[in-house]
């Protein structure tokens, strides 16, 4: 067994804090999912410099963890209706410490430089119990739901040959994927102020309003003129087949390439760079999944994406860090905009038209359409059954996380930079890709490294689309992240 030690981290200054402070799920909360997220973050590090990472991590979770304060806690129902995060002066979160890096253990467990020719994925892990603080890995489970009062986060740092692997942990009712990466700059840079000096250190601002969501939050009306909503989640669709999630890197240059080729001749309108290297992943998987699914050419197809509203909201703006979820999804299923069919998607439009496509959809999340999404949902009593579950859509579809502003590799600890993030998997969300931030740390392409890629994909073709020439022209393996059975 490996050395392990166990702390209950409070908050800093939790002696004056309230008996008991309550913070209400915000209206666009409850449209996340009922899931534990976790997200890894890895690290090169010396053994000479383990043992103050060590004692800055924990101090350094004391400070942001009493300014993120939704974290200490659990979620319950709160006295005036809803769900709250329920913070007691006396709470604490949990954070782990995990030694394997034992000379003796090396056989068992990988090491630095060992994940980082494998490209940090999942698999190159194992068992992800071992890293992970249980029950929090990913995925639906009873204890992630609201009634068994899950607590909102933990931590925990594993220390492997030559690095360290940070875990953290956290309701998604409690941040999304940027709420997160506002968090882990915050911790950055507390630890940072703490490397340097752990008796004075010179912390850095935290702006409270970052704890306000009255601006993705609606008052629930007066009981009579409420409804009832969904009384079951959304389910898995039962079409899926067993999936993969495969690794993928688009080299800058190539990027380049696909916005060219993407980009009408005319120049009667723009595109993006994220619009081009969608719109030929969208092309690419219909193309081998048309065949698997004998999909009919006149069948409109789904896509969808998340679309951060931080950088929507005008009037006025939000601080750049605020917590909690401040995502919206949108599908081709709830746009008037005219859906694609299967043979346009895959042969018959012109690349320029599904970046068109793409651009015309994410243009249309706007802070006013957001406003009117809240004032629609705010009456339904129960809100627990309005989460967007991706995988509930039909195995044609295509539904796409942008991760690129999380800006990983640009926080620094004091001890180091991360190299990259990952979320460790071990399950797979059909019909789901997620675009990553380019890494910066030891790029493995140098000055041409891009974007990678994480794309679900069913098992049976997945040899079909990494051996495509017209996919491999541009997208570069960089392994499987984690497969399902079956």
């Amino acid at each position: 067994m490996p050395k392990q030690e166990f702390y209950e981290i409070y908050p800093s200054g939790w002696e004056s804090d309230p008996l008991d402070e309550r913070f209400k799920l915000s209206t666009l909360d409850y449209v996340s999912a009922q899931v534990f997220t976790a997200y890894a973050v890895f690290f090169k590090l010396a053994d000479v410099n383990k043992p103050k990472a060590i004692s800055t991590l924990k101090r350094g979770l004391e400070v942001t963890l009493s300014q993120c304060r939704q974290l200490c806690g659990v979620i319950e129902e709160h006295p005036d209706g809803g769900l709250c995060f329920h913070k007691k002066r006396d709470s604490t979160v949990q954070f782990h410490v995990q030694w394997l890096d034992d000379p003796e253990d090396n056989s068992k467990y990988p090491s630095f430089d060992e994940l980082e020719k494998r490209h940090f994925v999942s698999q190159a892990l194992g068992d992800m119990k071992t890293w992970c603080v249980d029950p929090m890995t990913y995925g639906e489970k009873p204890e992630a739901q609201p009634k068994n009062h899950p607590k909102v986060a933990a931590f925990k740092a594993n220390f492997i040959p030559g690095g360290l692997v940070l875990v953290m942990h956290h309701h998604h009712y409690a941040n999304d994927v940027m709420g997160w990466a506002g968090e882990l700059h915050q911790l950055a840079e507390n630890c940072a102020a703490l490397w340097k000096s752990q008796e004075t250190p010179k912390l850095p601002p935290w702006d409270s309003a970052c704890l306000d969501l009255s601006r993705v939050t609606k008052p629930d009306p007066p009981e009579d003129q409420r409804i009832n909503g969904p009384t079951t989640p959304p389910l898995r669709h039962p079409d899926h087949r067993a999936g993969q999630w495969l690794l993928f890197h688009l080299p800058k240059s190539k990027s380049e390439e696909l916005k060219k080729l993407a980009s009408p001749e005319d120049n009667s309108y723009w595109i993006s760079s994220y619009d081009a290297y969608m719109a030929y992943i969208w092309r690419m998987l219909s193309k081998h999944r048309a065949k698997l699914f004998k999909a009919d050419p006149k069948q409109k197809l789904e896509w969808g994406e998340a679309v951060d509203m931080r950088r929507r909201f005008h009037d006025p703006p939000v601080p750049e860090r605020i917590q909690g979820n401040i995502v919206l999804g949108t599908s081709s299923d709830r746009s008037p905009i005219p859906r694609l069919t299967t043979e346009e998607v895959i042969s018959e439009a012109p690349l320029s038209k599904l970046a068109w496509y793409i651009r015309q959809l994410t243009n249309s999340i706007t802070q006013d359409s957001l406003d009117v999404m809240l004032t629609t949902i705010a009456p339904i009593r129960d809100k627990t059954s309005l989460f967007y579950r991706v995988d509930s859509l039909p195995p044609m579809s295509n539904f796409t996380s942008d991760w690129r502003r999380t800006n990983v590799p640009d926080a620094d600890f004091g001890f180091a930079k991360p190299h990259v993030f990952r979320f460790p998997f071990d399950t797979v969300t059909a019909g789901l890709s997620i675009v990553q931030p380019v890494r910066t740390v030891d790029p493995p392409s140098g000055e041409d490294e891009g974007n990678e890629f994480l794309v679900s994909f069913e098992k049976e073709i997945s040899k079909d689309l990494i051996e495509d020439p017209e996919w491999n022209k541009y997208f570069e393996f960089r392994g499987v992240e984690y497969q399902e059975s079956g």
